[in-house]
């Protein structure tokens, strides 16, 4: 518990991080630090699920640094903001290209 605890820490504060690095560098009308957040956490989880790592060390990798870096919860908050606010075709869009581009970098993570 220590090893998810501890990751999960780790990756929130690096998504946190990352999310306000973005917003310093403009603002689109798209959540592009949660899709980048997400597809970069797809391509490590594919990668991590390939190499030979011990039970700690894949649990505090997996389950905790990247449970802790990736957010479903953010991502369908955003579905509910563009939907709220009229913008269907975008809410479609963001779906697609989170969930198949998250597909595609697990799959290049893997054949690393």
């Amino acid at each position: 518990m220590m090893m998810i605890g501890a990751g999960a820490s780790l990756g929130a504060a690096m998504r946190w991080l990352l999310t306000i690095a973005w917003k310093k560098w403009g603002q689109l009308d798209w959540p592009i630090a949660t899709l980048l957040i997400n597809l970069s956490g797809s391509f490590l989880m594919g990668w991590l699920s390939i190499l030979v790592l011990s039970g700690n060390m894949r649990i505090f990798l997996t389950t905790g640094l990247l449970g802790g870096y990736t957010t479903f919860s953010t991502f369908n908050t955003e579905l509910l903001v563009m939907l709220d606010e009229g913008k269907t075709a975008q809410c479609w869009e963001y779906i697609m290209i989170s969930t198949l581009g998250g597909i595609i970098m697990a799959w290049l993570g893997m054949s690393v």
